[in-house]
């Protein structure tokens, strides 16, 4: 290999949707003929990019500058936290540029400023599927950008813009491309998956010279023509969602929602600018199981929110009782700077927050040991994600990876990664599936 050819550094922060935006960039440098290094050191210079959420998130990107920086010493930064005003630039102005989220042109002209772009037609070979950070057998596909709502707790809006959906025949592509590769699972996300197309008024776009509206319903059909698994990732609860069900039910895609939910109060939902009606909520979730009894529902809630009171709390907790929901995640609200919801009264002390949020994750606990322990016996397909001598760990339908549980193939030493296996549940726990291969 051509010791002249410049290399990049990468270190990647956030959500899945940041990491999308850093395929996109190793993509482009790949195509250009520049190569990937795994070390500061043997780095031309170094992308970082970051993740502007929440304050620890901040922390964890401002960090991750500084320790390119003293490591290598060229730095570009990307990402949510580069769309915060000067936040970078004022804790390490030494960096080569900032830039926000979604921005893969201008961090490549800052890449040829900076390493002159190489000439090696040999090294401009990139695999049609592009450059992966998720390993082979499953990747994330992002259908647009952006958001339409104002939530109070949330400035995602302000750091990635207004709804953009993708043409549907690009996303249909990138699929495609990624089957042809191999991939496994497909994770589809944004940051309101609900709303896919609502920007382009649902407008028709073609893929293998048929017609496909821009629109959820139509598109996760297609995907489910694909032969592998599907999986539906931030699904806001608008009406048009009740048109997916069925196709879980019809196994063209994976029977998992997850939904957002954040809370259960009415009073608290409105104040978080969030639609949502607990006893409708309810009323679907009923449906939704009987038309597809297999359904695998993730939702996430923020607790302490300010002005919540503890009968508003509780209310939240029969929610989760009577929802029966399969996996949660749940925060205490945290100010992020920008968000409207800073500016509301009451805002709850900490140490109630905390008492709250492990009620909270104490009665899910219950739930989950409850929900999981009714899979002992039964024969589930997996797919393999790690084989090791003590067997394989895989992930269920109701799994999504690095969210949601695993499960652990005592016989699995002969299993491949990428594998779909069937398997008998032997034992659970929390959160977990223990089985043998059927």
């Amino acid at each position: 290999m051509n010791s002249a050819i410049p290399k990049v550094g990468f270190v990647s922060l956030g959500c899945p949707k940041a990491t999308v935006d850093s395929e996109h960039i190793l993509t482009r440098l790949r195509a250009e003929g520049y190569l990937i290094s795994g070390s500061y050191q043997d780095s031309d210079l170094v992308i970082v990019n970051t993740c502007g959420f929440i304050d620890s998130a901040v922390e964890e990107s401002l960090d991750a500058i500084g320790e390119a920086l003293t490591e290598n010493g060229k730095v570009i930064v990307t990402g949510c936290l580069g769309a915060k005003g000067d936040v970078v630039r004022q804790a390490h102005p030494k960096v080569l540029a900032v830039t926000g989220p979604h921005a893969t042109d201008e961090v490549m002209a800052v890449v040829h400023q900076h390493l002159p772009k190489p000439h090696d037609p040999l090294s401009d070979l990139v695999p049609a599927q592009g450059i992966r950070l998720t390993p082979k057998h499953y990747a994330y596909v992002k259908i647009s950008e952006g958001c339409n709502h104002s939530c109070t707790f949330c400035i995602i809006p302000s750091l990635r813009g207004d709804l953009v959906s993708r043409p549907v025949g690009d996303v249909m592509q990138e699929a495609q491309s990624l089957v042809n590769a191999g991939v496994k699972e497909l994770l589809v996300i944004s940051q309101d998956t609900s709303a896919y197309g609502v920007d382009m008024k649902y407008r028709t776009g073609f893929w293998n010279g048929r017609p496909l509206r821009t629109r959820l319903t139509e598109l996760a059909a297609a995907l489910g023509e694909l032969g592998i698994w599907v999986r539906l990732h931030y699904v806001y609860p608008y009406p048009h969602v009740d048109e997916v069900v069925p196709l879980m039910a019809q196994g063209k895609i994976l029977p998992y929602l997850d939904i957002p939910f954040q809370h259960a109060n009415q009073r608290i939902l409105k104040l978080m600018k969030r639609p949502g009606d607990s006893e409708n909520v309810l009323a679907r979730i009923k449906q939704w199981r009987e038309i597809c009894p297999e359904l695998t529902l993730r939702s996430t809630f923020i607790v302490g929110f300010p002005g919540e009171t503890e009968e508003e709390f509780e209310e939240l907790l029969d929610f989760i009782e009577e929802a029966q929901l399969d996996r949660v995640g749940a925060f205490a609200y945290s100010p992020v700077e920008g968000a409207s919801a800073n500016e509301l009264p009451d805002h709850i002390p900490p140490e109630v927050q905390q008492e709250r949020l492990a009620r909270l994750m104490l009665l899910q606990e219950e739930i989950s040991e409850a929900r999981l322990k009714r899979k002992i016996g039964k024969t589930l397909t997996v797919l393999v994600d790690e084989v090791g001598e003590e067997g394989a760990v895989a992930r269920s339908s109701a799994d999504a990876p690095e969210i949601d549980g695993l499960v652990y193939i005592e016989n699995g030493q002969q299993l491949n990664v990428g594998d779909l296996v069937e398997v008998r549940i032997t034992d659970s726990d929390t959160h977990d599936l223990w089985a043998e291969i059927a």
